[in-house]
């Protein structure tokens, strides 16, 4: 069978509406896929409708071409309320005359089901930290699925299948899995598919956007959103639809394989993909070869996001102009804690950041002025917000000279993301199409798994030579995100003479000293030398996790950015290196 082509049209519950139509429109695809559910997502979707609404009016634009040109749809959009998202869908359906045959996966939703998990000795222990959840009160708690409760919805005739939290890459892997009839114990096929679908699951991600390369990227005002080719043995394609804006190269593919990542071994529901066997090769414009991929058998476990209210937390933003910042927010903090009956001791917690935005012998007043942020955290309500603004209102012409706040303040509730995992033989995929129920069992690792046999490149040693201090990032590329109160940093590098050199020189010493605000937190290194990469891991600096986070970059958006801002000594032999003439990841 030719290679199925399997296009993304959303990386995210917010990205750009016309994508789906742009998609459908723009030339030839057999699926239209996208995800709407970051960890975050589900804690927003729990306050608002449990669905993507933002899908169901792509699904009004593109339901009758799609149906004209047999393109079907698979989307996770269905958040915590995949049936109501259905239902949504099959109305617009009916308005518009068309009779799809419509799908929804559900049974990842586990809030009904936690008391009798207690009772049957699950504790949900945190995965980053070992902690039990015990007595917090969830507000979601959704397990991971993979795809084949997709497969099983496309079996059956399913144009449009909506399901709740599976898997980014899953909405891939279903319909590459069901067009290529595929075994569940296809273990290299099913982790090439799922290598794909992360690439494309981020939308222009893999097409130019957040490139840490950006110079490059041409007509990225509106890059165009990423395609997978994907054939019967699991090697891919990535690529995009003509006279779209960005571009697919080497870099762009890396770069997405490096996002929101951990070890080499990435764990799914369904396989085991093993991203340190992965090669790449630019096999023409805008076309990048994914190949020999290896994959394992998944784990026992499936990994279940929660989500618990961590209480309350209001900031007070105070600007510093000029001379003696230090002593200034020294003042202001001690006066402010006097000030509150019980002090700094009151809260449950609180938290002092002092942003030396300043500059010395400041050129404009903009230039002048840091930035103290005093955060205070409480499971009380009463404790916080406005009583407490108040206290800081009341300082405003009593402290010290040049007073004055800042945006930035204010008042939140906090939703803390708790990641855990419970057994897999616990979990079923609930498949429902046009009213009609079956269950389908998830994936188990066989009794004795074998681990996949992966080679590593043969590489030059490092460079030497006469260096030069250059930012790091002239010539070394980064990507980085969150996972929780994680964040991953991962680089990568365009030749093998680099990739030695940076493999040598980048430890996580040298990456704690470069980044000092790690210092005090555990960070994993892990290589990748077949795409010439590094990725790091860095456990806590999100605190509690995005939505409760005070962080300037809470996601860890641009934390690859600033590693790639720091100056280093650098053979020079490595600066302005030609791009390789070979794909990454083969041995020579």
């Amino acid at each position: 069978m030719t290679a199925i082509r399997i296009a993304n049209c959303s990386g995210y519950y917010g990205d750009r509406l016309s994508a789906a139509r742009e998609m459908v429109e723009g030339g030839p695809i057999d699926y239209l896929t996208g995800d709407w559910l970051a960890e975050l997502t589900m804690l927003i979707l729990s306050r608002r409708s449990g669905y993507a609404r933002s899908f169901v009016r792509q699904m009004d634009e593109v339901m009758a071409t799609c149906a004209e040109r047999g393109i079907k749809v698979v989307s996770n959009a269905g958040g915590l309320d995949p049936r109501g998202c259905a239902e949504a869908v099959r109305e617009i359906a009916d308005r518009r005359g068309l009779s799809p045959s419509i799908a929804y996966v559900d049974g990842d939703d586990l809030m009904g089901r936690l008391d009798d998990l207690r009772e049957a000795g699950e504790q949900f222990v945190n995965l980053d930290t070992g902690e039990p959840f015990g007595d917090r009160t969830a507000i979601t708690a959704n397990a991971y699925f993979g795809c084949w409760g997709i497969v099983d919805a496309l079996r059956r005739g399913a144009d449009i299948v909506i399901t709740g939290r599976t898997t980014d890459a899953a909405v891939v892997a279903g319909p590459a899995a069901f067009e290529h009839g595929w075994a569940r114990d296809d273990w290299d096929a099913m982790a090439g598919a799922i290598v794909a679908g992360h690439v494309i699951e981020c939308g222009t991600q893999a097409t130019g956007g957040n490139y840490a390369f950006f110079q490059e990227v041409p007509d990225l005002e509106w890059p165009g959103f990423p395609i997978a080719e994907i054939e019967a043995d699991g090697t891919s394609v990535i690529t995009k639809h003509p006279g779209q804006g960005g571009m697919v190269s080497v870099g762009t593919v890396t770069a997405q394989l490096l996002y929101e990542i951990g070890p080499p071994a990435y764990l799914n529901p369904d396989v085991t993909s093993r991203f340190d066997s992965i090669r790449l090769a630019q096999e023409g414009p805008d076309r990048v070869r994914i190949s020999g991929v290896r994959g394992e058998p998944p784990p026992p476990t499936s990994k279940v996001c929660m989500n618990y209210s961590g209480g309350y937390a209001t900031t007070i933003s105070m600007g510093l102009t000029g001379l003696d910042i230090e002593e200034k927010a020294d003042l202001y903090t001690r006066s402010l804690f006097a000030n509150i009956p019980g002090g700094r001791d009151a809260f449950d917690d609180v938290r002092i950041d002092l942003l030396r935005t300043d500059h010395e012998n400041p050129m404009s007043n903009d230039v002048a002025i840091a930035t103290l942020r005093v955060t205070f955290y409480d499971r009380d309500a009463d404790k916080v917000g406005q009583a407490l603004e108040r206290k800081a209102t009341e300082l405003g012409l009593a402290n010290y000279p040049g007073l004055m706040g800042m945006p930035g303040g204010g008042t939140k509730d906090l939703g803390v993301m708790w990641p855990t995992a419970v057994p897999s033989t616990l979990l079923a995929h609930h498949v429902v199409v046009d009213g009609e129920a079956t269950v389908v069992d998830p994936v188990l690792p066989p009794p004795d798994p074998r681990p996949a046999d992966v080679d590593a490149p043969v590489l030059p040693p490092a460079p030497s030579g006469p260096t030069v201090a250059t930012p790091l990032g002239r010539f070394v590329g980064a990507r980085s995100g969150d996972k929780g109160g994680n964040a991953n940093l991962g680089v990568w590098v365009r030749t093998d003479e680099q990739y030695a050199w940076l493999a040598e020189f980048l430890t996580v010493a040298r990456f704690q000293e470069l980044l000092p605000d790690t210092a005090h937190l555990r960070v994993s290194r892990y290589e990748l030398p077949n795409i010439r990469s590094l990725n790091f891991v860095v456990e806590g600096i999100l605190g509690l996790g995005v939505a409760a986070s005070v962080r300037n970059d809470p996601q860890a958006k641009g934390f690859g950015e600033y590693l790639r801002a720091k100056i280093v000594d650098v053979p020079e032999v490595l600066l302005d290196a030609p791009a390789p003439t070979q794909p990454h990841g083969v041995a020579r």
